[in-house]
């Protein structure tokens, strides 16, 4: 099993910053592939971002890619998602996620996954 804890969400303005924390537990997660979503009131859960842990490769969703930024922390067991240039189409709850059997990022945007956090709320507005 592996538990993800997020924290980081918040109010901010349109231009605005946020960055996101995952911490993860339970497992060695140098085989996993680790992953953002997000969900807004009304709509389906969407991907955003993926990294391979062991070797640091990472990929976007077109929507965010260039604001957004994945990374994460060895010592740390943690994940982040760095968001700039924050828009109020990027209000949303926001989920970390991992999975070992993924054997791409790209392949993170795909169902099933197996491990999702509880979720932190990201609301941008003025």
């Amino acid at each position: 099993q592996v538990q993800l804890v997020e924290s980081g969400g918040g109010l901010v303005q349109p231009g605005g910053s946020l960055r996101l924390s995952c911490a993860a537990s339970g497992r060695t997660l140098s085989d996993y592939v680790m992953g953002w979503f997000r969900q807004a009131p009304g709509k389906e859960r969407e991907f955003v971002a993926a990294i391979r842990w062991s070797a640091g490769r990472t990929y976007y969703a077109d929507s965010v890619k260039g604001r957004f930024t994945i990374s994460r922390d060895n010592a740390k067991n943690t994940v982040y998602l760095q968001m700039n240039n924050l828009k109020p189409e990027d209000t949303s709850v926001y989920y970390c996620t991992a999975d070992v059997r993924k054997t791409t990022v790209q392949a993170m945007c795909n169902m099933p996954i197996s491990y999702w956090g509880q979720g932190t709320q990201v609301t941008v507005s003025s």
